[in-house]
């Protein structure tokens, strides 16, 4: 069966309080490194766990140096888990406050990478 409608109203109110603590209220050094934004918040049908889905924008920057800012934002947004879930529970009534897990996202650049292969093979849109 498809994603319940409380679920997923759960995950977009959660995806609201984190993106509204990562630019006023979490004043980690490791989370003000580049632009973070949360993508997608997926919630068990139990309500258990939340799965956030983070994008960390950079310019400029190889591979390696791409990953290593990735692994630290998540190192900071694990070490706010605590006071980013006392915020979720302050801001949305609910008996049971989901265990956070915090994932990169990567969908932007499987976007990217699509395009460019279109791109080598010359096929158009047209209709």
């Amino acid at each position: 069966m498809g994603k319940g409608y409380r679920q997923g109203r759960l995950g977009e109110e959660i995806r609201k309080v984190v993106s509204e603590m990562l630019l006023r209220e979490l004043k980690d050094p490791r989370l003000s490194s580049g632009m973070i934004s949360v993508s997608d918040v997926e919630v068990t049908s139990d309500g258990s766990y939340a799965t956030c889905y983070v994008t960390v924008l950079t310019t400029g920057k190889d591979e390696e140096a791409k990953r290593e800012e990735e692994e630290q934002v998540l190192e900071g947004l694990k070490s706010a888990k605590g006071l980013i879930k006392k915020e979720i529970g302050r801001q949305i009534k609910l008996r049971h406050i989901p265990e956070l897990i915090f994932k990169i996202d990567t969908s932007m650049e499987y976007g990217r990478h699509i395009s460019e292969v279109i791109n080598k093979l010359g096929i158009d849109h047209e209709e």
